[in-house]
């Protein structure tokens, strides 16, 4: 067998070269591919449930939303336990499956149970599953701050805002990143506020208010007109644009004159209610980003991913706006890599003397 081996190889001698040469490129091409970590990711099979729930206190959270979402839960297939947290706001069910269970088999699972539970909770709150990602999902961490020389001041709610609607559906959009969750800053808001004594002066409720603010702020289609040979779309522009258009909108009438918002009320912007606040290097408030892994994926590879991509969204951004990173996984990944490699070369090398001492 081994001659035949060797007969081969002399007689097709440059076939086999060039099958060392592909074996070495693919070899080299898998080694820069592999998923490699600085820290293995133990994390069990987890599908969290997460309902919002905007007043509720802990013990009503508990009592309304994540008992009848525990219960739901209570006989599922492969599941190894539930666990909750009930605070102010917000009720979390986490499900825990066997290892080996395939994660999105589970959230189908979990998915058709909260129909069920949904049934039960109070009117207006909807669960909804978190990301596919893991406790050590988070691969890139960064701030977006304005600069010493900046041209203007930027507000956090400015800042928060092109973190919400600019940066990170682009992130989105990388492989590898579930979604990017952010910190601090102000989330802008419409605010209306109401005064009670031209209120009830007028003759009104707040539920009107509600209502009239609600069925004002919607576009409306309809059929279409036939002229020239060409159809003319009909359709009522409704939606909301501005401050003024929410001022405009009429409640009620008063002996034929029309009662507008701006008649009872005070608009402008704000900001929602916070519970914590984001800081960094002492320097007071500031807006935070973190880029979260798909469970799965190499974090090397996305992580330079998501940094190149920062490098040409800030080409993007307004004047003196700019992107800090503060945390990179692939640093981290590589530096281990680093002292492994070289911890392994200098214990050959300690072995290989020892060895020639002997």
């Amino acid at each position: 067998m081994i001659n035949r081996i060797l007969e081969f190889s002399i007689r097709w001698r440059y076939f086999v070269v060039l099958l060392w040469v592909v074996l070495i490129g693919a070899g080299t091409y898998a080694a820069f591919r592999l998923p490699i970590d600085a820290v293995p990711d133990v994390t069990t099979n987890q599908v969290q449930i997460n309902t919002p729930a905007p007043g509720f206190t802990p013990l009503e959270m508990e009592k309304y939303v994540t008992f009848p979402v525990e219960l739901a839960m209570s006989n599922l297939p492969r599941k190894t336990e539930v666990r909750s947290i009930s605070q102010f706001g917000l009720s979390q069910v986490t499900v825990t499956f066997e290892e080996g269970v395939d994660i999105y088999w589970a959230r189908q699972l979990v998915l058709e149970r909260l129909i069920e539970a949904e049934r039960n909770l109070p009117v207006g709150l909807s669960p909804e599953l978190a990301p596919i990602s893991t406790g050590l999902g988070e691969i890139y961490h960064f701030t977006l701050e304005q600069a010493p020389d900046s041209p203007r001041d930027y507000s956090l709610m400015e800042l928060r805002t092109l973190l919400d609607w600019f940066i990170k559906p682009e992130l989105r959009n990388v492989p590898g990143v579930i979604d990017v969750n952010s910190f601090g800053g102000e989330l802008k808001q419409y605010e209306i506020l109401v005064d009670p004594n031209k209120l009830v002066s007028h003759h009104l409720s707040l539920s009107q208010v509600i209502d009239a603010l609600r069925t004002n702020n919607s576009n409306v289609g309809g059929a279409y007109l036939e002229q020239g040979g060409e159809q003319q779309l009909l359709r009522g522009v409704g939606l909301i644009q501005s401050l003024s258009d929410i001022e405009d909108i009429v409640i009620s009438a008063e002996m034929g004159t029309p009662i507008r918002i701006r008649d009872i009320a005070t608009v402008g912007l704000g900001a929602e209610v916070r519970q914590g606040a984001a800081t960094r290097d002492g320097r007071g408030e500031t807006v935070m980003g973190i880029a979260m892994l798909l469970k799965g994926e190499n974090s090397r590879t996305v992580t330079d991913a998501v940094r190149h991509r920062l490098v040409q969204l800030e080409k993007s951004l307004p004047p003196g706006v700019r992107i800090n990173p503060f945390y990179d996984r692939s640093t981290l990944v590589s530096q281990t890599i680093n002292t492994a490699t070289t911890n392994l070369i200098e214990g050959c090398l300690l072995y290989t003397s020892d060895a020639a001492d002997e």
